[in-house]
């Protein structure tokens, strides 16, 4: 197979010149997310079976415990029967770097046209591997360990600093030199689908004096933030041990796309002065497949920083490859309408926004000698770019708070209407793809519809008998026109039964 080198900033990269070439046996069409040249993880659900590790071919799971009991997966350096028949990704992400490549170009093998035709002639082990998306339930990939987010969009910490400190002083001093972060809550990152009810907490009672204390109320100001979720794997060093940014890659297993749901009006009262806590800790939403960096390599670009001279960072941040990925991303907006509902896009930025990368923030993250382990959880922090037309405004800003400037623009939406931040039944759905020639390499949707606060109060604990027992892989089917198909899922959820929402 023909490689080609491409050498953008101080690294080098090679991918293979054929991969707008291949194609699988699998039908699917040039806008997929998932075609051969993907190959993400997954774990799913049917009525048959409980999770279980998958990756996917266009619209379809295709189950890897299937797979390795047939013996298709045998020359695999790992027992993938004894890591893929587990109901999480971590035994998988806890094998090395090669481990993962082996797999990936395994997989290729059994779904190219010109590969392995095993899987391809017999229809039996076909049907019972192959699943199409409208029988199964997608899960979190992982068990999340732990959960850390950053803020390493220049552009993003640039203006959050211009709204609420001025112009002169956008940036804090600490900011060019290092990628700031704080630590996330792991028990509320949800999978997409997952409804999300309006939170409540303490809010300043005056805005313009904060000695006069606070008050109890539900989130008025309810804002996403467009991020990318990144998965450690591997053997990470032990604690002690910093990881070099040189060796960072190779405890990166993969991407998602994910959602900070943050609220914005219980946030300035309570972060000074150790930073986020409750405006942040209430839900994460990630998408269900992770894609790996071999599936990304094609799309490797220069950051939107190109160089970082001024300042020139400290050594162990120094990545010899400072590059990010040219990764288109997109902000749906859901909204309830009188005869059904309207989808609004209003965001698009691209992941090539970063001043700082995946491998700089692993790095600084472990300088101390903090550990990790396999299915780790990190966020980018908002992916924002520059202001786009003559009015001052720009639909690439990757949180509402930029997009309606703290309150002071309308952001419209196709049906007439407006917002400003998130109001109760809006389904705010993210996106992502990378476009290649003839291929696109997708993350699927990031999505979560807001309830009202209060709404799961009452709802079952976890492990508690009730309707949650008895119903079982539930799907809803929204018709766009529908205008009570949010009301159902708070049903749902009020009464904690799982389920997959399709829209037909």
């Amino acid at each position: 197979m023909r490689c080609v080198t491409q050498r953008i900033g101080n690294g080098i990269r090679r991918f293979s010149a054929s991969a707008a070439k291949q194609r699988s046996w699998v039908e699917y069409d040039e806008a997929s997310s998932f075609p051969v040249q993907n190959i993400p993880f997954g774990v799913f659900s049917s009525a048959a079976n409980g999770p279980r590790c998958a990756t996917a071919i266009g619209n379809n799971a295709v189950d890897l415990c299937v797979l390795a009991d047939a013996g298709l997966l045998s020359n695999l350096p790992f027992n993938a029967s004894a890591a893929f028949r587990q109901p999480t990704l971590n035994a998988f992400m806890g094998l090395d770097r090669k481990a993962w490549v082996a797999t990936r170009a395994r997989l290729q093998e059994l779904l190219a046209v010109d590969g392995d035709d095993r899987l391809r002639r017999d229809e039996e082990l076909c049907a019972a591997a192959l699943r199409p998306f409208q029988e199964i339930s997608m899960h979190l990939p992982a068990k999340i360990g732990d959960y850390t987010d950053f803020y390493a969009s220049r552009e993003h910490a640039t203006n959050v600093g211009i709204m609420f400190r001025g112009r002169d002083n956008a940036l804090q001093p600490n900011w060019l030199h290092l990628p700031v972060g704080y630590h996330g809550r792991a028990s509320s990152v949800v999978v997409s689908g997952t409804p999300i009810a309006r939170p409540r907490g303490q809010v300043a009672k005056d805005k313009t004096d904060q000695t006069k204390g606070s008050i109890y109320s539900d989130c008025k100001l309810l804002d996403y933030e467009l991020e990318m979720g990144v998965f450690v794997g591997g053997s990470p060093p032990p604690l002690g041990r910093p990881i070099k940014v040189e060796e960072a890659e190779d405890y990166i297993f993969g991407y998602v796309i994910l959602n900070d749901w943050s609220a914005r009006d219980i946030q300035p009262w309570e972060y000074v002065p150790l930073g986020p806590f409750t405006a942040k800790n209430f839900a994460t939403t990630i998408s269900p497949w992770v894609i790996t960096p071999e599936a990304l390599e094609p799309f490797v670009c220069p950051t939107s920083a190109v160089v970082q001279t001024d300042p020139e960072v400290l050594p162990y941040l120094r990545d010899p490859n400072y590059t990010s990925y040219d990764l288109k991303l997109a902000v749906d907006l859901e909204t309830p309408a009188a005869d059904g509902t309207t989808v609004t896009r209003i965001a698009e930025t691209n992941f090539k926004h970063m001043y700082w990368t995946a491998r700089q923030m692993l790095a600084h993250h472990s300088v101390t000698g903090c550990s990790f382990n396999p299915g780790d959880l990190y966020g980018s922090g908002t992916i924002s770019g520059t202001i786009d037309n003559s009015e001052g405004k720009s639909i690439n800003y990757g949180s509402l708070l930029e997009q309606c400037w703290r309150g002071a623009n309308d952001i419209p939406l196709k049906d007439g209407g407006t917002r400003k931040f998130i109001r109760d039944g809006d389904n705010v759905i993210m996106h992502g793809h990378c476009q290649g020639d003839g291929f696109r390499i997708g993350f699927g949707d990031c999505a979560g519809v807001v309830l009202p606060a209060g709404s799961l109060d009452n709802a079952p604990t976890k492990g508690s008998e009730g309707s949650s027992a008895v119903m079982k892989d539930i799907v809803l089917s929204s018709y766009w026109r529908s205008s009570c198909s949010w009301r159902v899922r708070i049903a749902l959820a009020y009464h904690g039964v799982p389920f997959e929402n399709k829209p037909v």
